[in-house]
C-alpha cells in the first residue's frame, strides 16, 4: 500500500492531506487546514496534523513519499517559506514522517505545485473564457495574482509533461496608457524598481486604491479585500477604476505570457483574486485585453484560456508530484 503526504505551505495558510495511491487514482484519507502564523516552525504544525490523523485513523499509517509546495525557492532539497521564515529539509522530514527512501520525499515551489495541480482538475475546476483549439504536447501557460504574483509553463518531455517555476512577476511593469504611466511614476516615487507584481497582486490592488486617492485628494485607506468588494458591489467609484486598472493590467500581463510561450495547451488563470473577482474577468474585456497584441494578435486566437476556481489546486499538484516518485 502507497501512502504519502501532501502539502500546500503557504504564508497565509497552509493545507496538509495523507492519501493512498491506487489502480483507480489518489484516494484521499484525511486533510486539515491551518492557519500558518499559529505555528513557530513547520515542525509543530506537522507534529500537530500527524497526530489528529492517528486519532482518526487509531494509529498512524505507514508513509512511503511526501511532497510539499512551499511559497519560497527551493534549493539543495530545502526551502525557507519567504513570509515566515520557517525552514523545511527533506532530509529531516523523513526522518520526522520514518520515510527511508530519501529521494521520495521532495520540496517544490508552491506555483510549481499549482503547474502540476493544473493536469488533475475537473471541468467544474475551470471557468473557460475561451474554448479555443487544444494543440496536443504543446506548452501551457500558467499565471496566479495572490499576495504576489506568480508565472509558471509546463513543456513536454516525451512521456509527460515537467513544470518549470519562473520570476516572471518580477519583470518590469509595463504600463499601456496615459492612467497606467503616471501610476508606474507614482510607484518609481515609492520603489527602486517597479515590477508587474507591484500592480498585479493584492498589494498592487491597495497601491493603485492609493494612488488614485492621492490623485483625487481624498483620504481613504482599504485592504484589497473590500476595495474588491466595493468595486463588485458599485459602492465606491474609486474602488470601481482601482479594479478596472488592476483588471486591465492583469490581463496585459497574461497576454505577455502567452506570447512568450505561445501555450496551445491552454493558458491557466490561477492565484487566489481571480475567483474571487470572477464577474469583473467575465463580461469579455479582460479576455479582449489579454488577446489584443497588435499585429501578432492572431497568434493568440485559437489559445484555450481558463480561470482555475479550485483552491487546492497546489495541494493536488503536490499530491501528484508525490505519486509520481
Amino acid at each position: 500500500m502507497q501512502m504519502l503526504l501532501a502539502g500546500d505551505i503557504g504564508g497565509t495558510k497552509t493545507l496538509l492531506r495523507i492519501a493512498q495511491k491506487t489502480e483507480q487514482g489518489l484516494v484521499t484519507f484525511c486533510e486539515q487546514r491551518y492557519a500558518s502564523g499559529d505555528y513557530m516552525t513547520f515542525d509543530h504544525m506537522l507534529g500537530s496534523f500527524l497526530s489528529s490523523v492517528t486519532a482518526l485513523l487509531g494509529k498512524l499509517p505507514q508513509l512511503t513519499a511526501a511532497c510539499l509546495g512551499i511559497a519560497g525557492p527551493v534549493n539543495d532539497r530545502q526551502s525557507q517559506l519567504t513570509n515566515l521564515g520557517w525552514t523545511l529539509d527533506c532530509d529531516r522530514l523523513a526522518k520526522q514522517l520514518n520515510i527511508e527512501d530519501l529521494s521520495k520525499v521532495s520540496l517544490i515551489n508552491d506555483f510549481a505545485a499549482v503547474g502540476y495541480g493544473v493536469l488533475g482538475l475537473q471541468p467544474e475546476d475551470l471557468y473557460t473564457l475561451q474554448s479555443g483549439q487544444v494543440k496536443a504536447r504543446s506548452p501551457i501557460a500558467i499565471i496566479g495574482a495572490g499576495t504576489g504574483l506568480g508565472e509558471a509553463f509546463l513543456s513536454w518531455q516525451g512521456d509527460r509533461y515537467e513544470v518549470y517555476a519562473t520570476e516572471g512577476g518580477h519583470t518590469n511593469y509595463s504600463p499601456r496608457n496615459a492612467l497606467e504611466i503616471e501610476l508606474l511614476q507614482y510607484l518609481l516615487e515609492r520603489h527602486d524598481r517597479v515590477s508587474v507584481e507591484r500592480v498585479v497582486s493584492g498589494t498592487g490592488i491597495v497601491a493603485i486604491y492609493q494612488f488614485l486617492c492621492d490623485k483625487y485628494n481624498l483620504a481613504k485607506e482599504l485592504e484589497a479585500s473590500a476595495i474588491a468588494d466595493a468595486a463588485l458591489n458599485n459602492t465606491d467609484p474609486l474602488a470601481v477604476q482601482a479594479m478596472q486598472i488592476f483588471v486591465e493590467s492583469y490581463a496585459a500581463e497574461a497576454g505577455n505570457l502567452a506570447l512568450k510561450l505561445i501555450p496551445n495547451g491552454g493558458l491557466y488563470i490561477a492565484g487566489g483574486i481571480a475567483p474571487k473577482i470572477l464577474p469583473l474577468l467575465e463580461d469579455g474585456k479582460f479576455l479582449n485585453i489579454l488577446k489584443s497584441k497588435g499585429r501578432v494578435s492572431p497568434v493568440l486566437a485559437d489559445m484555450p484560456v481558463h480561470i482555475v476556481l479550485n483552491p487546492e489546486v497546489g495541494l493536488i499538484g503536490a499530491m501528484l508530484y508525490g505519486a509520481s516518485l
